[in-house]
């Protein structure tokens, strides 16, 4: 019988332009503060997964980036292993932790992940993004592209990254065969940016209104500036523990388990089977796993690299019909205070997106929902949890989702 697994500890930085840090020191801190959340010291820890995506490409540190930051940091003869899974790394080093114990192999584990993405020259920062889909194969990216969302001129929008053309296109293809509304698109945004007020390690703090979100400036129709995910510097840490790893918690009412967690990449499919997109197969077998079903879920830490991103995952995840996300968050259904409260923490618009860090620190949110620590952004009595990380482009979707479902 495979072993079950808890978390113990999480910990996370503020995100944020952190122009005096680097990698190791950002990891140092979000690690640090895990492992006291969890009240454990660093000879507890039997396997640590390293989460990062950037370093390489903007620092030059192109190996053992896991060791160098967490042997910086008093980590030594245990082993550690690099992960890199575009935006989804964060979710995928907690997936092998998570694994490591249900084998049996380990008592706790450690899955961190770390980015340092603002550098001087912003071209190259930019230019990371290219790699997260195809490139002997550019031509085809602009077909799929036109494929999903058809021709747009976007020669007046301002610097971005590959990724907002591509989550445009989709919500374009969205748009077109649900009826979806940039309002509806924007409604999202500016309940993100609302939730994000009260969190004080989100890295923008400022509300918007649907009509400010509307008339920001525009990046590729229907996505305004305050839609997408800003640049981020941060780091996330998550502690997991089984059954023999209990022993040595001083504070095991604040344990939450691991219901399921599942990583997956997608099958081919027509651009248009809606019921056969990669994260609806993953959802269906994390809820298959955790005995529970969409209509369980309390809270959720979902993937808005664009506002767009959190309609399609609330469809694809069954929180809601296909074609109702829109409508369900312009209706406040997914706001604090509504039937299922989505990304309380400010989602990856506001809170901020270091990719390797990122799904972390969605369970980093989960972790402290189902403790009741989330102070006004609380949604009471929440007893289940479901996080979506997903990363990279292939075939019309995501090239890799992960998602999580916890319980308190």
């Amino acid at each position: 019988m495979a072993e079950q697994v808890w978390i113990a500890g999480v910990g996370m930085t503020k995100f944020a332009h952190h122009t005096d840090r680097e990698v190791p020191g950002l990891a140092a801190e979000a690690v640090h503060e895990a492992l006291a959340d969890a009240g454990l010291e660093q000879r507890h820890v039997e396997a640590a997964f390293f989460g990062n995506t950037t370093q390489g490409a903007l620092q030059g540190q192109l190996m053992v980036g896991g060791q160098i930051a967490l042997r910086g940091m008093g980590f030594e003869r245990i082993p550690m292993y690099n992960v890199e899974n575009a935006c989804a790394t964060g979710a995928t080093a907690l997936h092998l932790a998570v694994d490591q114990i249900r084998a049996g192999a380990v008592d706790i584990a450690l899955a961190v992940g770390s980015e340092k993405m603002n550098v001087a020259d912003r071209d190259r920062t930019m230019a990371v993004f290219n790699g997260a889909y195809d490139v002997s194969d550019p031509a085809g990216l602009t077909a799929a592209l036109t494929d999903l969302g058809g021709e747009s001129d976007d020669s007046h929008a301002g610097r971005r990254s590959i990724f907002m053309d591509i989550y445009a296109a989709m919500a374009r293809a969205h748009m077109k065969r649900f009826g979806t509304t940039q309002r509806q698109i924007a409604a999202v945004a500016a309940k993100n940016h609302r939730h994000s007020v009260h969190n004080e390690k989100a890295q923008h703090r400022r509300e918007f209104t649907v009509d400010e979100v509307l008339s920001a400036r525009a990046l590729s129709f229907p996505l305004t500036v305050p839609m997408c995910a800003p640049v981020t510097d941060g780091a996330a840490a998550v502690v997991v523990c089984g059954q023999r790893g209990l022993r040595r918690m001083a504070a095991r009412g604040r344990l939450v388990r691991v219901l399921a967690h599942v990583v997956g990449t997608g099958v081919t499919h027509p651009r248009d089977a809606w019921d056969q997109h990669i994260s609806g197969l993953l959802a269906a077998r994390a809820y298959e796993r955790a005995g529970l079903g969409p209509q369980d879920i309390d809270v959720a830490e979902l993937h808005d690299a664009t506002a767009f991103g959190e309609i399609q995952q609330t469809e694809l995840l069954g929180l809601c019909e296909p074609g109702a996300g829109g409508a369900a968050a312009e209706a406040g259904v997914t706001a604090l205070g509504g039937r299922l409260p989505v990304n309380p923490s400010g989602g990856l618009e506001s809170k901020g997106h270091p990719l390797g860090a990122t799904g972390l620190a969605q369970v980093y949110e989960l972790v402290r929902q189902l403790r009741g620590e989330a102070g006004v952004r609380q949604v009471p009595g929440a007893r289940v949890a479901l996080a979506e990380n997903g990363g990279g482009f292939y075939g019309g979707e995501e090239a890799v989702a992960a998602i999580t479902v916890l319980g308190a």
